[in-house]
């Protein structure tokens, strides 16, 4: 055992990765918020959008990130109008499965468990957590908060946006960023009210304990580099990788360097058994300053102390992490810091000295109550310290007769800048039927708003929102619609507060995706991510889905799933209970393993036509042997041949010629008549069986003589000229069924 490959029930190795078909992908978020103030008249319209334009080649995946925005603003003074657009990031990159790395060239981020991240153009190979199992790959980091009306929330990095959402009132809390950035994410909360939220979020997690005996290891070679793709310095590199020395110890560590600065990188991750798990580290930098760029030409030495906990408790069922404990001496530069100083000629007012992060997570099962904590900050040695935390209590029970009441509270409190902003967010919510009614409370310094509110879903996944109350300007009310539709995802909210203002906003996500097998627009995923093309046999409307909600196929019968999985076992199935008329799926259940990025394809079986009983019967009178295939000319299976001939057929359609198949080939063939009569599809339809050249004249097995039969439509069908279905005249006794019954279509449905 201990030299058999790892295995997981919901994972596959290498060998059955897809890379795909070749293809070309858009995907797009846009956001749009009108605002009307009341007290200046003044008319707002914000309109931004993010995404990314990709083709896959092969293995390879070529992409471009863009982002765009538009502000517009009109009051009895003046106009002004704001517009941008940029394309941030040109790469390429593909899987390395032998290696179980993932090569990235162009534009990039740097990628480390140990330096900060940057911009750059150059190259990298990176060993990708998402081709190990499941159960040993990472997490992302996650954002949590509390939106005090309808609110825009945006992530951004180093001035650039990551991630852009709407969300209702409430708390809310962000869990599919993407894990190729480190370091400081910056999170801004625009509410509706014009007010604005500000807060940072340290991505740092506990560095992962290796295998034992295995290395995990990130390089990367080029250039740094502006927003603007301006090169900031000359060619840097960069090493690190972790050791699994033993079962529960690893070393890791790396260095980082150019011609004016290197950091070099030692440290220990230990699993403690019942204490938790323990990983320290220390980097050291040294920095040349230049002579001519605001400095005196000193070079800067210092160093850089970090220590990561992280400790599940089962007996109580609570986690506790203290992600990232760093300690800076004041002459310590990360390399971020390095280029900001090398482009503002200056060094960075936030000079950071210490930054930590703590989450604690507690459910008590039996009393049906959950508790979250968490707790950030960071230290400057010239600025003013900046914190954050989040606090979230909840709790499901039950009233008497009352059952699944809920009741939440949740407090935050933030730092920036020298702000402070906090406040407390109380819910209680009563079902009602399949939707449900509640009370929120939002508090905020002297600000505070009291709501009634109605909320409810729908089957196929839309969400709504309704909220009445009252604040400390007087009445306000609020709404908001999340839909998942089959080409966009749309969330719609609006929000009117008396005497201050009122707004509407709207978000689009979605995506357009083309291959040579076709193409369709379908809602939103990770940008540039993986996606699954399915394809029905231009059958139309055909229910499909993957992990999430279903969608349908476009009039080519094609559809688009986008909440696919990298290098993870994924399925598509068509709704059987809710084909359209007329159609049948006989293969309803696909399954496919994806690499990052890949446009995966797959074909459904669905046939769409009149359903009918036939009789096949071959020249001399015998018949087409048992468990024979009936095919169309698209070689879709109608049916199967049973005994003495009988076909129970789907998806036929008029004037088209039928293939039967036995001994792995085609051995005869039967011509529907050119139009299909109620009384014809109501009786089973006797249809000659041409046998084709090159094959017997008879069945190579003897079956019984066809039974005399009532009711049975005989189609003839003569060389160079259309059949057409004639009466027999003869009276023969019912063809055998299981229970004995004649062949008629009442009989048969």
């Amino acid at each position: 055992q201990a030299y058999m490959e790892y295995s997981d029930v919901d994972w596959d190795p290498p060998a059955r990765w897809d890379n795909g078909i070749p293809g070309i992908i858009l995907d797009y978020n846009i956001n749009n918020q009108l605002r009307h103030d009341q007290e200046s008249g003044s008319e707002e319209q914000s309109i931004s959008g993010n995404g990314t334009l990709g083709a896959n080649l092969g293995a390879w995946r070529l992409r471009a990130d863009w982002q765009a925005s538009y502000d517009h603003r009109d009051d009895d003074e003046n106009t002004s109008t704001l517009h941008d657009q940029s394309w941030s990031r040109y790469y390429a990159y593909r899987a390395l499965p032998t290696l179980g790395a993932k090569l990235t060239l162009g534009e990039s981020y740097l990628q480390s468990d140990v330096f900060d991240s940057f911009n750059y153009i150059g190259a990298s190979v990176v060993s990708d957590d998402q081709m190990l199992p499941p159960k040993l790959r990472g997490y992302a980091p996650e954002i949590v908060g509390i939106a005090r009306s309808n609110a825009k929330v945006k992530v951004s990095w180093q001035g650039r946006v990551l991630y852009e959402t709407q969300v209702p009132a409430g708390p809310f809390r962000i869990q599919d960023l993407n894990q190729s950035v480190s370091g400081t994410l910056h999170v801004t909360v625009e509410e509706q009210n014009g007010q604005t939220q500000e807060f940072d979020v340290n991505t740092a997690s506990v560095p992962f304990l290796t295998r034992p005996g295995m290395v995990r290891y990130k390089m990367a070679l080029g250039r740094p580099q502006d927003w603007d793709h301006h090169p900031i310095t000359g060619t840097f590199a960069s090493a690190e990788a972790s050791w699994g020395v033993t079962n529960g110890w690893s070393l890791y560590g790396g260095a980082i360097g150019e011609s004016n600065y290197q950091a070099v990188a030692l440290g220990s991750g230990k699993d403690l058994g019942v204490v938790g798990a323990v990983a320290v580290d220390i980097t050291h930098s040294i920095a040349h300053m230049p002579q001519d760029d605001g400095f005196d030409g000193e070079t800067l030495q210092g160093n850089s102390y970090r220590i990561s906990y992280s400790r599940d408790f089962d007996e109580i069922d609570s986690r506790l992490t203290f992600a990232g404990y760093r300690f800076s001496e004041k002459n310590f530069m990360s390399m971020s810091d390095y280029l900001d100083a090398k482009t503002y000629h200056h060094l960075n007012a936030g000079h950071e000295k210490e930054r930590y992060t703590v989450t604690y997570n507690q459910n008590f099962r039996e009393q049906g109550m959950s508790a979250y904590f968490s707790y950030s900050r960071s230290t400057f040695w010239d600025s003013p310290d900046q914190s954050n935390y989040n606090l979230s209590l909840s709790w499901y029970f039950d009233l008497g007769s009352i059952k699944n009441l809920s009741a939440s509270l949740n407090g935050y409190r933030s730092e920036y800048n020298g702000d402070k902003d906090d406040g407390v967010y109380i819910s209680l919510s009563v079902p009602w039927g399949n939707d449900s009614i509640s009370y929120n409370g939002t508090f905020n310094g002297s600000q505070h708003r009291n709501q009634l509110g109605y909320s409810g879903h729908s089957q196929n996944g839309d969400n709504w929102q309704l909220h009445v109350g009252q604040d400390e300007q007087g009445a306000q009310a609020d709404g908001y619609y999340s839909h998942q539709g089959a080409l966009t995802d749309i969330d719609l909210s609006a929000d009117y507060e008396e005497g201050s203002y009122r707004s509407l906003g709207m978000s689009l996500r979605g995506g357009m995706t083309l291959t040579t097998q076709g193409g369709a627009l379908h809602r939103g995923s990770l940008a540039g991510s993986t996606r699954l093309l399915v394809d029905t046999d231009g059958i139309a409307d055909v229910p499909v889905s993957g992990n999430g909600s279903p969608t349908s196929t476009n009039i080519f019968g094609k559809a688009v799933i986008a909440d696919v999985g990298s290098y993870s076992r994924s399925l598509a199935r068509i709704d059987l209970n809710k084909l359209p008329e007329k159609a049948e799926a006989t293969k309803s259940v696909v399954q496919i393993t994806l690499t990052e990025g890949a446009i995966g394809y797959r074909h459904f079986d669905v046939v769409s036509g009149e359903k009918m009983m036939a009789v096949f019967r071959l020249a001399d009178g015998d018949f087409p042997p048992f468990g024979a295939e009936v095919k169309n000319e698209r070689q879709q299976q109608l049916g199967l041949v049973a005994d003495d001939g009988n076909a129970w057929l789907a998806g036929v359609k008029a004037g088209e010629t039928l293939k039967v198949f036995w001994d792995g080939a085609a051995q005869c063939e039967a011509s529907l008549p050119p139009t299909f009569t109620p009384e014809l599809l109501a009786n089973a339809l006797l249809l000659p069986c041409k046998m084709l050249e090159g094959q017997p004249p008879t069945a190579p097995q003897k079956s019984s003589p066809l039974p005399a039969q009532p009711l049975i439509q005989e189609h003839t069908q003569t060389d160079g000229q259309p059949a057409a279905p004639v009466a027999t005249t003869t009276q023969t006794p019912p063809i055998p069924l299981a229970d004995n019954h004649a062949v008629n279509r009442k009989d048969m449905e």
